[in-house]
């Protein structure tokens, strides 16, 4: 059995995350669905001090490209929409590793308000009914009797009807517009789909959606994989040997490890040059905080000694690093977190709080690799004028160097 170090089952990570090597070409639409592909899913966030969590995502890994692609896509029924890891954008030919979910969705816990389906049956019962009617509908076209909701736990009674039908799968998301879902007919946004022709064996979804799993992961755990598609926790140690034995998986281990440690078969061509080191990611960009790479932050951790949790959801005088923190990818490390505000009718791409992990250390290669990420995210948002509001003295100066084409300003020179 091979030995990885940590940091080659980093690399094999990235690889499969389609971050081993910057675009070497110009951004394609097909390459925005290849992308989803290769991740197995992308998931959905609403907000927008910067780009989408699922734009960012994808810039990520293609630099800069068009935004409306993604929505095209969803639009033209290659992606889907489902509660996969949380709400994501799936490939359309997944459709049936996720149906038994809207077939029995005893198991979704809040995701699928059962109570409340119980309770007003006969309204959701007329609101298809209107739907078939009628055509597709927003949340947006059905008025708030009591004004301006307070959030999703004050969701209009349409709302929550629409949430139902869609958690149900009679219902999915056609298109978005102004990032709105549209809703229709699951037979009219699928018209080929047939349940009792197409709908996978329930006892075979687990071991594909494993699959999709340890080919998105590259490296996995028997420990982390449920995470992914939110199986039941619990270690899938049987079920990932199982693949192994089928040459689906192969195990290794790595240094410092314990638990069971498989690579796909996919990424066997590049194992001997990852494990010498020959092969390394070179990428350096900014990562949303709903990057796989890092929403799962045991996973993050182990294998980039990365503690990473979401704080946007904090309150703001429980946050440590800021609202909306966006993980810095720089040649197989993450090196850092900004807080980042894109502001959008000033043109500036403000970087509130910039903080570098204990142990990186200055140079003028990782100043130069993170000015240019900082830059053409900046860029590619509309917004070219880069502000660094905050960030540790010695990388303050070092950021805000003149590049070739642009100036990295500085509103105030504060140590984070």
């Amino acid at each position: 059995m091979k030995t990885l170090s940590l940091s080659a089952a980093r690399t094999l990570h990235l690889a499969a995350q389609g971050l081993l090597t910057p675009p070497r070409r110009k951004a394609v639409k097909a390459d925005v669905l290849d992308a989803i592909r290769r991740m197995a899913q992308l998931q959905i966030d609403t907000i927008h001090v910067v780009a989408r969590s699922p734009y960012l995502v994808l810039f990520s890994r293609l630099g800069a490209y068009p935004q409306q692609w993604l929505d095209e896509h969803l639009a033209e029924g290659k992606l889907f929409e489902y509660w996969s890891h949380e709400a994501c954008f799936v490939p359309t030919e997944d459709y049936g590793l996720l149906r038994h979910r809207m077939l029995d969705p005893s198991g979704m816990g809040w995701k699928y308000a059962a109570e409340w389906h119980k309770k007003h049956r006969k309204d959701i019962e007329k609101l298809l009914a209107h739907i078939r009617a009628t055509g597709p509908v927003r949340s947006a076209d059905f008025a708030r009797e009591a004004g301006k909701g307070n959030g999703w736990w004050d969701w209009k009674p349409e709302k929550r009807h629409l949430e139902v039908l869609f958690a149900i799968g009679q219902l999915m998301v056609a298109e978005r517009r102004n990032f709105h879902r549209v809703y229709d007919l699951t037979e009219r946004v699928l018209p080929d789909w047939d349940d009792a022709r197409d709908l996978p064996p329930a006892h075979t979804v687990t071991e594909e959606v494993l699959r999709r799993t340890c080919r998105a992961l590259g490296v996995a755990r028997a420990d982390w994989v449920a995470d992914y598609y939110r199986l039941p926790r619990r270690p899938y140690r049987d079920e990932l040997h199982a693949l192994a034995d089928q040459g689906e998986l192969i195990p290794v281990r790595v240094e410092g490890w314990k638990q069971d440690t498989f690579v796909h078969r996919d990424f066997a061509p590049i194992l001997d040059d990852a494990a010498s080191g020959k092969l390394t990611s070179t990428v350096t960009t900014v990562l949303s905080p709903f990057d796989p790479v890092v929403w799962d932050r045991k996973r993050a951790a182990a294998l980039f000694d990365f503690d990473y949790a979401i704080e946007c959801y904090t309150p703001a005088a429980k946050r440590k690093y800021g609202y909306f923190v966006l993980p810095l990818l720089s040649r197989g490390r993450l090196v850092g977190r900004v807080d980042a505000k894109a502001h959008r009718t000033q043109g500036v791409f403000e970087l509130k709080s910039l903080h570098i992990e204990p142990g990186v250390r200055l140079s003028a290669r990782l100043a130069g690799d993170l000015r240019r990420a900082l830059q053409r995210c900046a860029d590619w948002h509309g917004t070219p004028q880069l502000e660094i509001t905050a960030a540790p003295p010695e990388w303050l100066d070092a950021l805000s160097v003149e590049d070739v084409s642009n100036e990295v300003r500085l509103r105030a020179g504060v140590a984070a």
